[in-house]
């Protein structure tokens, strides 16, 4: 494509050279010989500024473009990069003309309403009524464009390290968290049944036995870890929780690595590097968006990240940390060895124990998946969460139980049916390996890295409890 960005046109040298600019106007300011419009096309944080010299026998047709310039409105325009003489911009397009693509009325026009985002502050509730438009706002604009830098970050860590990228399927007979929250997926007529009375025979259904959306790759990827040695997964997972909150989504990401012949220690440093990785991406490639959160959204947030990346994870037990969790007082919810930590204890342990990341390991095992290894003393099992300041956790991960027995065993205290685990059990049965991976919410990821309090709104189109539009 021949079209440069905006972003490339504002990295160019002023030397007087012809550029069209094409993108949806945010401001538009007049003077008495000059009109400013300001021109941004997503593709950075900054918009370009073009002016137009009222001077300079502007012609009738454009004076008439000119006047009828709205915000929101689609735009070419034609000119000169100069220097600019405005403060905050090195360049500025001197344009000679100007075609509006498309319209974005300012005022209802017939059967067609008034564009919606008008130049003032908008709350974050009614832009997620429009989230079809949000996304040209600064705020939603500049979480797209973290989300996108920080999703191909992901694959380069991972690529870079050995790891292969793994597809796992989103419909699936197995519930790998063994808590039941599944969608499930159906082609039989459930009106018609309801109406007959009759309970779904679901052998008849598309799969022959009744299937959901999954919850998590996991189980999956330690099938191809223990052919490829180092996997990973990342994509949509699916809870059924009825959890309508700021930290919840029906459908979210989620980034699963699973790596053969690696203990819980070997799991705990790669979680370590990984997300000093993103961290540092973010700071160093998204700077200007960084900043507009660190302004606008909440303060402190580069200064966090930044001291993520210098801190060495400080790693501790479970129960160490419910010890020092007692001491304290001033809790909602009262801490006690086998709860399951809620975030104020996660974050009293980052901001005021610690006072950085730490890792906790070795967790009660019956706050803990099915799969995880268990220790010598029969109670925790080998388990960690990495909790940072600001947020608590933000993985979750495990070297898996590679012994067979021990497996089937827990399996059976779940009241699992081991039949439908019957592949995962053949892990173990052949060619069995230690082998550890960990699970890590991509939106919760990006909440962190730009300071948003709601997770729907680091989603292009939040799927939560009631909520499906768009």
């Amino acid at each position: 494509m021949t079209n440069l960005l905006i972003k490339e046109i504002l990295a160019l040298p002023p030397e007087s050279q012809d550029v069209t600019v094409r993108g949806w106007v945010r401001t538009k300011r007049e003077t008495k010989n000059l009109v400013f419009i300001e021109v941004n096309d997503g593709s950075g944080f900054n918009g370009i500024q073009c002016t137009f010299d009222r001077g300079n026998s502007l012609g009738d047709a454009l004076s008439a473009a000119l006047g009828a310039v709205n915000t929101g409105c689609s735009l070419e325009v034609r000119g000169k990069l100069v220097p600019s003489p405005a403060s905050g911009q090195a360049v500025e397009v001197a344009a000679v003309d100007m075609t509006i693509i498309g319209d974005a009325p300012a005022e209802a026009a017939g059967d067609i309403p008034a564009y919606p985002l008008q130049k003032k502050r908008h709350s974050l509730e009614f832009l997620r009524e429009i989230a079809h438009l949000r996304a040209r706002t600064n705020t939603f604009g500049a979480a797209a464009r973290v989300r996108s830098r920080l999703g191909f970050a992901v694959h380069q860590f991972f690529q870079e390290r050995g790891f292969q990228y793994l597809n796992t399927p989103l419909i699936t007979a197995s519930d790998a968290e063994g808590a039941g929250a599944m969608f499930q997926v159906t082609t039989l007529d459930l009106d018609a049944l309801a109406k007959s009375g009759k309970v779904p025979d679901y052998s008849r259904d598309f799969f022959g036995k009744r299937a959901f959306l999954t919850v998590s790759g996991q189980l999956e990827a330690e099938t191809y870890a223990t052919a490829l040695t180092r996997v990973y997964t990342f994509g949509p997972t699916f809870r059924a929780e009825n959890s309508n909150t700021t930290r919840h989504l029906a459908e979210f990401w989620m980034i699963e690595p699973e790596a053969a012949f690696a203990r819980l220690e070997d799991n705990m440093a790669l979680a370590e590097d990984f997300l000093k990785y993103l961290f540092t991406t973010a700071l160093r490639d998204c700077a200007a968006d960084l900043a507009f959160f660190d302004a606008h959204v909440e303060k402190g947030i580069i200064d966090t990240l930044k001291s993520v990346i210098d801190s060495k994870f400080v790693h501790m037990t479970y129960t160490d940390a419910v010890t020092e969790l007692e001491k304290a007082t001033g809790f909602e919810f009262k801490p006690y060895w086998g709860c399951d930590l809620q975030s104020e204890h996660e974050r009293f342990l980052t901001e005021k124990l610690i006072k950085g990341p730490v890792i906790l390991t070795d967790y009660p095992k019956e706050i803990k998946a099915f799969y995880m290894k268990m220790n010598d003393d029969d109670k925790t099992v080998r388990a960690m969460d990495v909790l940072v300041p600001r947020l608590g956790e933000i993985i979750g991960g495990s070297e898996r139980e590679e012994n067979l027995q021990r497996l089937e065993r827990r399996l059976g205290e779940l009241g699992l049916d081991a039949a439908n685990y019957g592949w995962y059990l053949d892990l173990r049965r052949y060619g069995t390996v230690p082998h550890s991976g960990f699970g890590m919410g991509f939106e919760r990821l990006i909440q962190y890295v730009t300071g948003m309090a709601n997770i729907r709104d680091v989603i292009p189109y939040p799927r939560a409890v009631g909520q499906a539009e768009f």
